[in-house]
């Protein structure tokens, strides 16, 4: 059976605890820093906290972002996705769908509940 290292699994995830400082709630799921942070984006929070990797239930590693709250809403429509982004490099570092869609509106804030990104171990 093939195996991988915690230590691999990781560095990969530490990425998210040390350079990750925006998230921003999207109308679809961006595949560029662009399309998160301006093209798709309607809302943003700057003050997450990411935590050191952990075991994952499933097998392997994980991060958890923080639940979060006071977001600001920039644009009206439904959000569908979330963006993990180093603003610093400009990358996009992780996406995803939100659990549950949301309808937001320009001056509003938002909230987003605690959210896990992992590696699985190797099958």
């Amino acid at each position: 059976m093939a195996t991988i290292n915690d230590r691999v699994l990781d560095n990969g995830l530490t990425i998210l605890d040390l350079e990750a400082n925006r998230v921003d709630i999207c109308s679809q799921e961006p595949t560029s820093y662009a399309e998160a942070t301006s093209t798709y984006t309607l809302g943003n929070q700057t003050s997450i906290s990411i935590g050191a990797p952990a075991d994952r239930s499933a097998g392997g590693r994980e991060v958890t972002m923080a639940a979060s709250s006071g977001g600001a809403v920039t644009g009206t429509g439904t959000a569908t996705h979330y963006a993990i982004a180093d603003t610093t490099n400009s990358r996009l570092l992780v996406t995803g769908s939100l659990t549950a869609s949301q309808a937001v509106t320009t001056g509003n804030t938002f909230s987003l509940e605690a959210l896990s990104v992992g590696i699985p171990d190797p099958s």
